[in-house]
């Protein structure tokens, strides 16, 4: 009686095991998934940190190839490139596309990091074709795209920096790329411009303002075709329409305007100008410009009276200099005060970067249309303040 007992609390205790194990599987299956999910990156961090690169190898190469383990496959991939070592990386994805059990939908983003491995390791011409097989792809077409334009920009290849750019445009309106492929264009404007091709300079420079109408390089180059032209009062006005592009670069439009007005115009007739100009956005080279017409038109006396009043709301050392120079000037001697001021001026002017990157803080004394840092168009911009404009 006791052993018929016990074999029917074994049965019962089978069933209820089945039961339970049927209906409650893939609750649990589903929990213990998003818990590796959700702890995949310290598990790898673990992997990483406890055992040797070639451990980490040997566990890669026995690792099996299925949905379930590509991620980790990516990862371990993604690590070796980071550290810099770009051949493990390689071999890894070289490996998971040579793989013929690697569902389909993962070659692309496969192809992708095999792709920025080879760009990592140097192999320009292996990486170029990746990305350029990948265009099409809804996935990654459009990464692997800007990839390809920003390889474009470091080699200077800028037909085929233009030529992706542009298949993107068709697509989609990005603004970032509509700025991106102007002053890819600019680029192509320069060049011609180099070569003394004016009507090919002047077609592809129109072109990028089409593009992007607030691109200000373009109309740097159409204000210096002007010029080269002989035509220095239109090369003059389209210099200062970049003040209602980005009065930022306003500093640099004057540097052109007054360049061309002391040598074919009348500096003390754009008076009317540059007053209006500074009333809308006043700044130290606008203030040094209208200072020096005015001086052309009303005295040397009224323009320190004008540098006076506006050195008092807008302290500027460029601006304080040109006071003390005109003081000296019109005093017909310069104190000791003076040219100690201007020393000590002129030497903090001379140890100060003149621009900086906008966006990624890079700073020099010389204008990039490009950031060689952060790789951005249009953000490395004439300083602000009291050492600047």
């Amino acid at each position: 009686m006791d052993m018929l007992f016990q074999w029917l609390l074994l049965t019962i205790a089978v069933a209820a095991g089945w039961f339970i194990g049927r209906h409650f599987r893939p609750f649990q299956r589903s929990k213990k998934t998003i818990s590796d999910e959700s702890s995949v990156r310290d598990r790898l961090q673990f992997l990483f940190t406890n055992y040797s690169d070639q451990a980490v190898e040997n566990f890669v190469q026995s690792l099996a190839v299925n949905r379930d383990t590509v991620s980790l496959h990516l990862s371990i991939g993604a690590h070796f490139r980071h550290k810099g070592e770009t051949d493990r990386a390689i071999l890894i994805h070289q490996n998971l596309l040579a793989r013929p059990e690697l569902p389909g939908h993962y070659s692309p983003q496969v192809t992708y990091e095999l792709a920025m491995d080879y760009l990592a390791a140097g192999l320009l011409d292996r990486a170029e074709a990746l990305f350029h097989d990948l265009m099409g792809d809804p996935a990654y077409g459009e990464r692997a795209s800007g990839q390809l334009i920003e390889l474009y920009q470091q080699e200077r290849e800028w037909g085929k920096a233009a030529q992706v750019a542009r298949t993107l445009m068709k697509s989609a309106i990005d603004p970032q790329m509509a700025r991106q492929l102007a002053y890819i264009t600019c680029e192509l404007a320069d060049l011609a411009l180099h070569k003394d091709d004016r009507w090919g300079a002047q077609k592809l420079a129109k072109e990028a303002l089409s593009i992007d109408s607030a691109c200000v390089r373009a109309t740097f180059i159409l204000a210096e075709l002007h010029a080269r032209q002989g035509n220095y009062k239109e090369a003059a006005v389209t210099c200062l329409k970049v003040f209602d592009q980005n009065p930022e670069f306003g500093p640099e439009a004057i540097d052109r305007f007054m360049k061309w007005e002391r040598s074919h115009g009348d500096v003390a007739k754009s008076m009317k100008r540059l007053r209006k100009l500074y009333e809308q956005w006043p700044g130290t080279s606008l203030l040094l410009a209208l200072a020096e017409s005015m001086e052309k038109s009303s005295g040397r006396q009224r323009a320190i009276d004008l540098l006076r009043s506006e050195l008092e709301t807008r302290p500027s050392v460029r601006g304080l200099l040109r006071l003390v120079e005109l003081s000296g000037y019109e005093r017909g001697v310069a104190t000791g005060e003076d040219r100690l001021v201007s020393r000590i001026g002129h030497l903090i002017l001379s140890n100060r970067p003149v621009y900086r990157c906008v966006n990624c803080g890079f700073s020099g004394q010389q204008l990039h249309w490009l950031c060689p840092s952060c790789k951005e168009w249009e953000t490395v911009r004439p300083i602000q303040g009291v050492e600047a404009e």
